[in-house]
């Protein structure tokens, strides 16, 4: 009987930038930048001290799509290029990696486990690194709320939060993914960050309506150790919002 699967390379990458403190990924969408543009902003955001870069957002991201904006990245940038799956049909060869993600508070089990068993083929056959990661929808949750069919966790349901992520602990998720939904007015709630950071022993990535430094220090504070930032580049380019956002996450670190 063999143990538990140990780590690849970009999971080890990113237990040693956590090691040092705050870590942050730079989601990029290559249905809006492609290619060449995609290297463009992951090269400015590593520049500025992003540890990773996701590729994804949209729904339907072609394979080919997904591909060049990888292939662009990975000569751009040394840092893990890091597949943000909307499905199987998105995955490509050309990334490090794959969020292999449940997203938890689903009602439709293709996104729970059944998109899985069909996808994980795939992944093996083009050697793509599995991440296994929780994925748990904030409200509002926005277009992610609604296209994963969620039910939202009430934004001060803390238990409820601590619960979903626990589990996903307890099954072997080596992360878990706190999603207030790329857009959202605001982030998960810092008082949830800090419950479910308390339930943990894994990493807390969280995600959704972070445009600021306050934003970000808000939920560093509150523990969550890595923080994902999309729209904000999407609206503003590498702009101020940016900036600050990567201020704070340099700030902590040791």
């Amino acid at each position: 009987m063999t143990g538990a699967r140990p780590p690849g390379r970009v999971e080890q990458h990113i237990a040693r930038r956590l090691e040092r403190g705050a870590v942050h990924f730079t989601l990029i969408d290559p249905d809006k930048s492609p290619g060449e543009k995609a290297a463009g902003i992951a090269r400015g955001a590593v520049d500025l001290g992003s540890d990773a870069i996701l590729l994804g957002g949209s729904t339907g991201i072609s394979r080919d799509g997904m591909g060049a904006a990888a292939r662009a990245i990975r000569g751009a940038v040394d840092v893990p290029v890091i597949i943000f799956p909307e499905g199987p049909g998105s995955l490509t060869p050309d990334a490090d990696a794959v969020l292999f993600m449940s997203l938890l508070n689903s009602r439709n089990l293709d996104l729970v486990i059944r998109a899985h068993a069909r996808a994980a083929p795939a992944v093996r056959a083009m050697h793509l690194e599995p991440i296994p990661l929780g994925y748990l929808v904030i409200a509002p949750g926005m277009r992610v709320g609604e296209v994963g069919q969620v039910d939202p966790v009430p934004r001060d349901d803390l238990e409820g939060a601590s619960g979903y992520a626990l589990a996903a602990e307890l099954l072997g998720m080596h992360l878990v993914y706190l999603e207030a939904g790329s857009g959202a007015p605001e982030p998960v709630p810092a008082p949830m960050v800090r419950a479910v950071r308390d339930a943990l022993t894994v990493p807390l990535i969280v995600g959704g309506g972070i445009r600021s430094g306050a934003d970000a220090r808000a939920l560093l504070d509150a523990g969550a150790q890595i923080l994902v930032t999309g729209t904000v580049t999407e609206e503003q380019g590498l702009g101020g919002g940016f900036r600050e956002i990567l201020e704070e996450v340099r700030r902590h670190r040791g």
